[in-house]
């Protein structure tokens, strides 16, 4: 594992590698509120040795890279896009297969549009369409929206109060697999500790733009694999199938009894299905 600051336009992205830099790249992206560590580095040294170039980095406002002040979201939807190709010039690399879960599928998507050049695939994890979904589909679950509206009573400064709240977020949002509480508090507290501005992450509540993206997933002419859990409760695992409709030639992973998570019971499900999905993108050129 590399550390790697990449600098462009102002912006610090912070980022971590895994693997041999001549294989072909992945690039991991996360989805809102949460750095790269929601990226297990267990998992990603597993997918390095299938053969890839793994990188998992810090959108900005969270982790180590650039961050605002609270409240704060100078940025759009395009702007973290185009964060994820500075990556890929920071590292040299000319294509990547981009693997992103909820905000970073997302992302991904709009990048296979905005810059179909440098995606050799996308991978969709726990996602919807960037577009219009089907309207019978369930919205968030409103327990989720319950437990949100009680972070006016957590004191953000305080590691113990953010952790004991943040776990009861993860159990919620985890499906009918086994809760790992340990495994769910040691992620909570890295997080809290390596934190430019730990409560800056708030601001990707606030995120906009991409308008003229919408709609567009009829474009999207890379290999597309779509991985959803049965459980989940943010992204309704309909939404699977909207995606399938969407995108031609997309394929679907469907992970029995997992939400709105990376369960490490699902990592090698993940790491097979993905690296079957890009093998014939491994002869792309860097």
């Amino acid at each position: 594992m590399k550390e790697k600051i990449v600098k462009k336009n102002g912006i610090r992205l912070f980022t971590e590698s895994f693997g041999c830099e001549k294989d072909p790249a992945i690039l991991l992206i996360a989805g809102a509120t949460v750095s790269m560590l929601y990226w297990d580095a267990e998992f990603c040294q597993k997918l390095s040795e299938k053969g890839f170039f793994v990188i998992r980095y810090d959108n900005r406002d969270v982790g180590k890279s650039t961050n605002y002040e609270p409240g704060s979201t100078p940025y759009d939807i395009v702007d973290l896009t185009h964060d994820a190709i500075s990556i890929l010039d920071g590292y040299k690399i000319v294509k990547a297969n981009f693997v992103g879960i909820s905000l970073g599928g997302l992302i991904s998507q709009i990048a296979s549009i905005k810059y179909a050049d440098r995606v050799s695939s996308i991978t969709l994890i726990s996602s919807g369409p960037w577009g219009d979904s089907d309207p019978t589909i369930p919205e968030m679950d409103t327990r989720i929206l319950d437990f949100h509206r009680k972070a006016e009573t957590v004191d953000w400064t305080n590691e113990d109060s953010v952790a004991n709240y943040l776990i009861q977020g993860a159990e919620l949002m985890s499906g009918r697999k086994q809760f790992d509480k340990q495994r769910s508090e040691k992620l909570i507290r890295a997080e809290f500790k390596r934190a430019n501005n730990y409560i800056s992450m708030f601001n990707h509540a606030a995120l906009q733009g991409g308008e003229e993206y919408w709609n567009r997933l009829s474009e999207i002419n890379q290999p597309t694999l779509i991985v959803h859990g049965t459980d989940d409760k943010i992204w309704h695992f309909k939404n699977s199938a909207v995606l399938l409709e969407k995108i031609n030639g997309s394929k679907l992973i469907t992970l029995d009894g997992t939400g709105h998570e990376l369960h490490f019971e699902d990592w090698n499900k993940i790491i097979d299905g993905i690296t079957q999905h890009t093998t014939n993108n491994k002869r792309m050129n860097k």
